[in-house]
């Protein structure tokens, strides 16, 4: 007689290699799956017997690519918060907390103890351009690289970001980290990110040997990239009708998974890539085929031959659900052990709950520098007042458009009034975009403007500013603008948003200025407070929060801004915000 933990009778299988439901008896012992059959096996004895009747066993979600810091809490809260939507292995980009520490911070992340599997990529765009164009605290060059290669817990590059360094310019670091990464370690995975790349320009890019991408998709773009061997991970915006439509009428199941990429805290609260998983049903793709896109192909992209699937000798990591319809989750299991489950008792909810509130508290695991990281002074009248040396009444300035759907922007010219030797930016119809170094490094100060991008009299400020994490406060007022960038400074790092003068959302993210140590369950309702009081000045976005991040990040379409200026992302060839023939901007660059 042979002896299992766990036998799970008359359940709906899925058969990742049929991707259909069949009648099964699964039978797991310790970590694993033991085996599987149409009958009871008489041999077989189980510990526990559930009964499957009613229910559909399909393997644990895979996210294939994300980043945790864009929940803006920690490892060990982040597992907390996913395993109960199905959540059992993800694949972490840390080149935010990298941006702000280094190697050094992604030891710490490395290292978390959690449930979840997390499994690491290499930062490969510390910082996301170079060092004259942004400022970071951390830098990840081919030391660090070579160091990270060597831990068995990282299993590909990051999403490689610098267009032009990777595609033109064999010597940028970037390329240098991708002959490195693919001397050490031939057969590991390169992430890319490359939106609205095509044509001989996406083939200099793939020439590198960067195999994936995660950005924007649209039909023609996904096409394309398929078939010139690019493995597409859609994350929730790309999760189009149209873009489904492309999938399923070129049968391109096997070369794309489903993404998060980044969820805010707030989202968190209601779900993770299982809410990608039902917007991809919605969209028009076979239950089936999502499972299938959620759980195999990321498994087979990143080499995990150990999960994604359900047969003998894979990890028993695994949903059953009581719905397949609206992909309801009943159970969760990970590595044969429960973690959630609507049958799980009060004691043991109630234990979690007290595990999870105690580390909101648990500070000493991080150095005690890490929760004091903003090396800056507070802003003055006279920094947020913009002198023009000009003789004319109106000056033509370079100015940031931003788009209510994605990241993307563009950029416009339009006329400024000067008086009194200032440019009188509070009645044109823009905001004063403001990026303050925050290292202690150089203490660069940049000037952009942005076409109108709230409606009420206020101003948004942020640490957790894509991808250098400087400070960024952008404001129609001058007394707003000095609002947030002082509250900021007074919560160490966050966000906050000011209206007429008065905070009506702040959200303390003290860790590096990026993360929170509380809990989702109370970081959701801060982050979700900040969103609501964006909705209430008037800036509008799918998603407000990443959309004024992403102002900083310069390899994001088509003008951002770092601490050293207005950036076009393509040509890596800095703005004036006045025009050279119209006048000069007389504020120091530095503060």
């Amino acid at each position: 007689m042979i002896v299992v933990d766990i036998q799970i009778k008359d359940v709906s299988l899925f058969q990742t290699v049929t991707q259909k439901f069949l009648k099964k008896n699964v039978y797991i012992k310790k970590d694993k799956i033991y085996h599987i059959s149409n009958v009871e096996e008489e041999t077989i004895i189980a510990n526990t017997i559930i009964d499957g009747q009613g229910l559909f066993m399909v393997p644990g979600l895979i996210d294939s690519h994300m980043h945790i810091e864009s929940s803006m809490c920690t490892p060990e809260n982040f597992s907390d918060a996913v395993l109960p939507f199905g959540v059992t292995t993800v694949i972490a980009d840390a080149h935010e907390i990298g941006n702000v520490f280094g190697n050094e911070g992604l030891d710490y992340f490395m290292s978390a103890e959690t449930e979840l599997d997390i499994f690491h990529a290499i930062p490969s765009s510390v910082p996301s351009t170079t060092p004259s164009l942004e400022t970071t605290g951390g830098i990840i060059g081919l030391g660090e690289v070579e160091t990270l290669l060597r831990n068995p817990n990282v299993i590909c590059l990051g999403e490689a970001m610098n267009f032009k360094g990777i595609s033109y310019d064999r010597e940028s670091l970037i390329a240098q980290i991708i002959r490195l990464v693919q001397e050490k370690r031939p057969t590991m995975p390169l992430e890319g990110h490359c939106p609205k790349i095509q044509g001989t320009e996406l083939s200099d890019f793939l020439y590198s040997g960067i195999s994936s991408d995660h950005t924007h998709q649209f039909p023609e773009s996904l096409k394309e990239r398929i078939e010139n061997g690019v493995f597409v991970q859609l994350q929730a915006k790309s999760l189009t009708k149209e873009n489904i439509a492309v999938i399923k009428e070129n049968n391109f199941y096997e070369y794309v998974s489903i993404v998060t990429d980044d969820i805010m805290a707030d989202e968190l609260l209601d779900g993770h890539l299982d809410v990608n998983l039902r917007k991809a049903v919605e969209c028009g793709l076979p239950i089936e085929k999502a499972i299938y896109m959620t759980t195999y192909t990321p498994a087979r992209r990143m080499s995990l031959n150990d999960r994604g699937i359900i047969a003998p000798g894979k990890l028993a990591d695994f949903i059953l659900l009581d719905d397949l319809e609206t992909f309801n989750i009943k159970t969760v299991y990970k590595k044969g052990r429960k973690v959630y489950g609507t049958d799980i008792g009060k004691q043991d909810k109630q234990d979690k709950q007290d595990k999870q509130d105690k580390k909101e508290y648990d500070y000493a695991y991080y150095p005690s520098h890490y929760f004091d990281t903003l090396s800056t002074r507070k802003l003055t009248l006279d920094d947020v007042t913009l002198k023009v040396e000009t003789d004319l009444e109106k000056v033509r300035c370079q100015v940031i458009r931003k788009f209510e759907v994605g990241t993307f922007t563009e950029p416009i010219t339009k006329e400024i009034p000067v008086i009194d030797g200032c440019l009188d930016w509070e009645t044109a119809d823009c905001s004063l975009l403001i990026v303050m170094e925050r290292y202690g490094k150089n203490r660069n100060i940049s000037y952009s403007l942005v076409e109108k991008p709230i409606d009420s009299k206020g101003a948004i400020g942020t640490t957790w500013a894509h991808d250098h994490h400087n400070i960024m406060i952008m404001g129609n007022t001058k007394q707003d603008l000095l609002k947030v960038q002082h509250e900021l400074l007074d919560i160490k790092g966050g966000y906050c948003v000011s209206l007429n003068n008065d905070i009506i959302g702040s959200c303390p993210l003290p860790l590096g200025g990026i993360i929170s140590t509380a809990p989702i369950s109370i970081l959701g309702l801060k982050v979700k407070e900040i969103r609501q009081s964006m909705r209430q000045l008037g800036y509008k976005n799918m998603n407000e929060i990443m959309s004024f991040s992403t102002l900083s990040l310069p390899v994001s379409p088509a003008i951002k801004v770092t601490d050293m200026g207005m950036l076009d992302t393509k040509t890596q060839e800095f703005y004036s915000l006045i025009h050279e023939e119209d006048g000069t901007l007389l504020n120091a660059n530095t503060y």
